[in-house]
């Protein structure tokens, strides 16, 4: 972080923005203002397919089962000025890492690192029913709340 005064930024990459990035934005943004850190955290798509559309239903309804409301999010794609804007960006699974790195994104980080042993957190829009996006939310709720206590150390 170059400048020490500035709250340190974190950007959550997912495919579309509307399931997984929203959900870690969510768990993180609640996470840290339950313990008081500087932290500004944002979240964007690789593609463009979901731009300014709310999160799926199934987010939306398994984030609201953890008392967290992503209702007003809106999609977004990613773009090269977040390299300068955030100090890490976190990619959810292996091929958002690649996208963002052809992009020429090289503060780039696999979520999956941070409480998965490097796998990645899959895409629960693919997935049958809601099972997945409960199983999803544990995984990236593990891996956020680990990635933000490694930067508070």
């Amino acid at each position: 972080m170059s400048d020490a005064r500035r709250d340190m930024r974190i950007l959550f990459v997912c495919l579309g923005n509307i399931c997984r990035s929203p959900l870690a934005e969510a768990i993180a943004r609640d996470y840290t203002e339950k313990k008081g850190l500087n932290i500004k955290v944002d979240s964007a798509g690789t593609g463009d397919w979901h731009i300014g559309e709310p999160p799926c239903g199934h987010s939306q309804a398994v984030a609201k089962l953890h008392g967290l409301d992503i209702s007003s999010y809106k999609g977004r794609q990613v773009c090269t000025s977040d390299f300068d804007e955030f100090d890490i960006v976190v990619g959810l699974d292996s091929k958002n890492i690649a996208n963002l790195k052809s992009m020429g994104c090289e503060k780039v980080q696999l979520l999956g690192d941070f409480g998965l042993s490097g796998e990645d957190v899959p895409d629960p829009y693919f997935f049958p029913g809601f099972e997945g996006f409960e199983k999803v939310f544990s995984m990236i709720e593990k891996c956020t709340i680990n990635l933000i206590e490694r930067i508070k150390a």
